[in-house]
């Protein structure tokens, strides 16, 4: 009889849990016009709706703990000429074109005073950036993870996050794609083997426990 996934899975101990640290930051991923807007290619409708409503009180109980908060945008020269294969992969990239509307952030997750500001243009929010050395001058030991997609630039930053020897939570409310099935399934994959899943609820608690 074939071993079943869940059987598989707990020999081969996936899901383990990871011990949080005292220095964590807030990474929140591509909140952009562009996955709210319905005329735009690369709308995500309720999944991303539903994603940022539970990363601004996420946002505001980091800022309250003095927890650095970090926001990444995707930015490209008109004609991405910058964007190598990945814009030439995926046309609707042309929404994050300097100048366009659709690559401003979503009204009420503009940075703030003290917010960080990435600009990638790639999936992950680490490749290409200043990330990492940013995260390790500020001691940072923990990154909590919120943005869009699920299954693109969280997950890629999620990978990227733990290469890089940062313990990862991924705030699975506060994480959101264009459908259920890819979420879900990279939700799972990424708690398997890369980051721990927490509710928003549990990140705001964890977030207050930190405060100096």
């Amino acid at each position: 009889m074939a071993e079943s996934l869940e059987t598989n899975y707990a020999r081969a101990g996936y899901h383990a849990r990871q011990r949080r640290g005292r220095r964590p930051a807030l990474l929140l991923i591509d909140f952009a016009r562009a996955y709210f807007d319905p005329e735009a290619p690369l709308y995500g409708g309720a999944g991303c709706a539903a994603a940022l409503a539970a990363a601004l009180p996420l946002r505001d109980a980091a800022r309250a703990a003095g927890v650095p908060v970090v926001l990444t945008q995707v930015k490209y020269a008109p004609g991405g000429a910058d964007g190598g294969a990945f814009f030439a992969k995926v046309p609707a990239l042309s929404c994050f074109e300097e100048g366009r509307p659709t690559a401003e952030f979503v009204p009420g997750l503009a940075p703030g005073d003290g917010d960080i500001v990435i600009t990638k243009r790639y999936p992950s929010a680490f490749f290409g950036t200043d990330l990492a050395s940013t995260l390790r001058w500020l001691e940072i030991d923990t990154l909590l993870l919120g943005g869009l997609t699920t299954s693109g630039c969280v997950r890629a930053s999620c990978i990227d996050s733990i290469s890089h020897g940062f313990i990862t939570l991924v705030v699975e409310d506060a994480v959101g794609d264009r459908a259920e099935e890819p979420h879900r399934a990279n939700l799972h994959d990424m708690s398997a083997k890369y980051a721990d899943l927490v509710t928003s609820a549990e990140a705001v608690d964890y977030l207050a426990a930190t405060r100096a």
